[in-house]
């Protein structure tokens, strides 16, 4: 587990008043079939934030599944986009003790208070980085969402460790600024 979700997990039982464990006993009595689902119920019945929820319910689904192995399960095959990936992850960490990190099944969602960065291995040459940057335009390099819809208002497809420049630093930078 890395070092900010092992932090989240070990700021839950304050900030939420159970823990991990506990929360994961609530869920397996509840079965929800969708994620969506979990999500309402935590969020609207025990008024835990959107970042904890979704944390909670990723690491609740299975014990085999940790966040490691979701990380490893989306690179197999996609080997050669894993040093692209570990910058990404090196950058968003020099932000701040606020930045959560959450693999999910396809994806691996950087919040702070919200969503602010999306890291998708798209195909076995290319990641998608998604970015939450509303009323900045697009341009050649930095497009419209496209298949992340409204998860993300832009995305920058990277092929190369090379393309985690200036240019997109200051990018996922403005995203977690605006996302306090």
């Amino acid at each position: 587990m890395d070092k900010a979700l092992q932090t989240m997990v070990n700021n839950m039982p304050e900030k939420t008043g159970k823990s991990l464990a506990e929360w994961k006993v609530i869920l397996q009595k509840k079965a929800f079939a969708k994620h969506g689902e979990a999500m309402k119920f935590l969020k609207g019945e025990h008024g835990v934030t959107h970042g904890f929820a979704n944390t909670i319910i990723q690491l609740s689904k299975n014990n085999d599944n940790e966040p490691d192995d979701l990380v490893t399960s989306q690179y197999t095959g996609k080997e050669s986009l894993i040093p692209i990936y570990e910058s990404l992850i090196k950058v968003v960490e020099s932000f701040g003790d606020d930045v959560v990190i959450t693999p999910k099944k396809t994806s691996v969602s950087i919040i702070r208070k919200k969503q602010f960065v999306l890291i998708k291995p798209a195909t076995k040459t290319r990641i998608d980085l998604g970015f939450k940057l509303k009323d900045v335009p697009t341009n050649e390099r930095l497009q419209d969402s496209g298949p992340f819809g409204s998860m993300c208002t832009h995305r920058v497809q990277l092929t190369s460790k090379d393309q985690v420049d200036k240019e997109l630093i200051a990018w996922m930078k403005e995203a977690y600024q605006k996302a306090n």
